[in-house]
């Protein structure tokens, strides 16, 4: 396995992981009364909210929505499709070797 391989094999599921998580994050915003610290919603805001916050100081809620979920389901996607979709950087260099 070389350098390039095992990259694409931890990056991908952990890029997938993020979105996943996110996803799960713009649901909770549909429900305000959650209690973000307990289980087993804490295991989706503690990965989650270290990215939340510097964006939160850039983005302010629209109408009382957080949508700094949302602009990282885009970023993750973004990254994933760049490094690892069909025409991915790592992609492109693994069939180089």
């Amino acid at each position: 396995m070389t350098g390039v391989d095992l990259t694409a094999w931890i990056l991908g599921p952990l890029l997938g992981l993020m979105t996943f998580l996110f996803i799960f994050r713009i649901i909770l915003t549909w429900y305000p009364q959650v209690d973000l610290n307990r289980l087993p919603f804490n295991l989706i805001a503690w990965p989650t909210e270290p990215f939340l916050i510097p964006v939160r100081k850039l983005v302010p809620p629209i109408g009382g929505v957080d949508i700094t979920p949302i602009i990282w389901v885009g970023i993750f996607s973004l990254v994933r499709e760049i490094l690892l979709g069909q025409q991915g950087l790592l992609t492109m260099l693994a069939h180089v070797n």
